[in-house]
């Protein structure tokens, strides 16, 4: 295990590299799909539309007999087939009604004129094919329409409704542990003792999780203790795809994780080059990754987006594709020395260009400030910027 300060860019290509886990794999209904990753490419068995079709209210007929009155020798609305349509005459059709055979226009309701025998008579602008949505022309027999790996929306959903799937085969969600370490972590609805805080970092993780569609199986709030910790991870490993911890990943005496991570599995990543979040630790406990977040809730917020988050996109078979980096311009002065920093900012844009404003205190225990921030601002190692330079970052 590396001694030195490791860049964020390399952790994080090390941790991708050690996610090697084959997602689990289920069918599902397609209205239990929403927000599920596409387990294999989806292929289209039809046309759509299956067949040719009239996209508004109005009248088939051939172009060939266009010059003449003609006699309405059907009515065709949606659902309900045509027969071929007689030579000399036209159908009624309505949007949606399959064109029936030998026609190949519609006219529009509107641009007719009818005789005093109800008779149909066309204007002379007409042309062949007008009006007429063909078979096939969103999606052909055979077509991919959508490729493993897509986390699926509504639009997904209608899209493979269309083609008359009604089972489809996605990933299970990745399993995830969270520990929180530390005798002074307080449950909401407790009350305080002295030295006691709060513990949001539970919320904060089970929350980004959930929200990236992967499944919180326990949380335990361990103690200062090395044996506690120890059966704690062991337990997590046997139940999870990734363990998350908060705390315990530093020096202190009562700091435990490491030591117990080392004794259980293998530890591979300590101590990154940024800030917030240098305590970081990153290994493996059996089949199970183990990534330690450090306690400030800041740290562990940013370690959230930078590091769990694509974890858990490949972990879960999604296809990564990184977060997008923004450029703005900034109303601030800052400097950095040996490590990355992520500043809390808030992005505005305005006279066509992003803004970006730094929150007063950049505090790695002041949570307050994501909530009231927008976005994190990436500041390169021994970077110094002024008002009017640009910085890149992410909006969350």
């Amino acid at each position: 295990m590396q001694s030195s300060l490791i860049p964020v860019e390399s952790a994080l290509e090390q941790m991708l590299e050690m996610a090697t886990k084959p997602p689990r794999v289920e069918s599902v209904a397609l209205t239990q799909a929403a927000g599920r990753v596409l387990a294999e490419d989806l292929f289209s068995s039809i046309n759509v539309p299956p067949a040719d079709n009239s996209s508004m209210d109005g009248y088939a007929l051939r172009y060939s007999d266009r010059l003449a009155p003609l006699p309405v020798s059907q009515r065709v609305a949606a659902g309900h087939p045509p027969t071929p349509l007689k030579p000399g005459t036209c159908a009624r059709i309505f949007t949606g009604g399959e064109i029936p055979d030998g026609a190949d226009l519609v006219v529009m309701q509107e641009a007719v004129t009818m005789t005093a025998f109800d008779d149909v008579v066309v204007p002379d602008s007409i042309k062949q094919g007008q009006n007429i949505r063909p078979a096939g022309q969103d999606i052909r027999k055979g077509d991919l329409i959508i490729s493993a790996g897509t986390r699926l929306d509504y639009r997904h959903l209608a899209l493979i409704a269309s083609i008359g799937v009604p089972m489809i085969k996605v990933y299970c969600p990745v399993k995830v542990a969270i520990l929180s370490t530390g005798d002074e972590l307080v449950m909401p609805g407790n009350c305080l003792a002295p030295g006691q805080i709060y513990n949001s970092n539970r919320y904060l993780l089970q929350g980004f999780i959930e929200s990236l569609q992967a499944e919180m199986v326990s949380f335990v709030q361990v103690s200062d203790s090395y044996d506690v910790t120890l059966s704690a991870l062991k337990k997590a490993s046997e139940q999870a795809d990734l363990i998350l911890s908060t705390g315990g990943v530093s020096v202190g005496e009562e700091d435990h994780v490491k030591p117990a991570v080392e004794a259980l599995g293998k530890l591979s990543l300590w101590r990154l080059a940024m800030k917030p979040g240098k305590p970081l630790a990153f290994g493996k406990i059996d089949q199970a990754l183990f990534l330690g977040l450090p306690g400030n809730p800041v740290s562990s917020f940013v370690g959230a987006h930078i590091f769990v988050a694509p974890l858990l996109a490949k972990l879960s078979g999604l296809q990564r594709s990184s977060t997008e980096k923004l450029t703005g311009v900034v109303n601030f002065s800052a400097s950095t020395q040996v490590r990355q920093e992520y500043l809390r900012v808030r992005a505005v844009w305005k006279d066509g260009q992003w803004q970006l404003d730094l929150h007063p205190n950049q505090n790695s225990g002041v949570l307050s400030s994501v909530v009231k921030c927008n976005a994190l601002a990436i500041m390169p190692p021994r970077t110094e910027v002024s008002p009017g330079d640009h910085l890149d970052f992410w909006l969350y």
